[in-house]
């Protein structure tokens, strides 16, 4: 399967022949990291809403809230 490399756009073979994908070349995935470290991307969500504490405590407040609920 062929796809395009998401840094710099070349078309690469997506296959464990290249041990750099999805990217091309390894300063394609560098670059890449820099602009994770960099702050230029981001991921919608809650800050720490996938800290296994802040799960941990909303499935207990969840739990706890159906509880009153269904003694009501």
């Amino acid at each position: 399967m062929m796809m395009t490399c998401p840094t710099c756009g070349k078309k690469i073979p997506y296959d464990k022949s290249n041990p750099w994908r999805p990217f091309c070349c390894e300063r394609c995935k560098m670059i890449d990291l820099g602009h994770w470290a960099a702050g230029d991307y981001l991921i919608q969500g809650a800050p720490g809403s996938a800290d296994p504490k802040f799960v941990e405590e909303e499935l207990e407040r969840m739990q706890r809230e159906a509880e009153e609920k269904a003694r009501r």
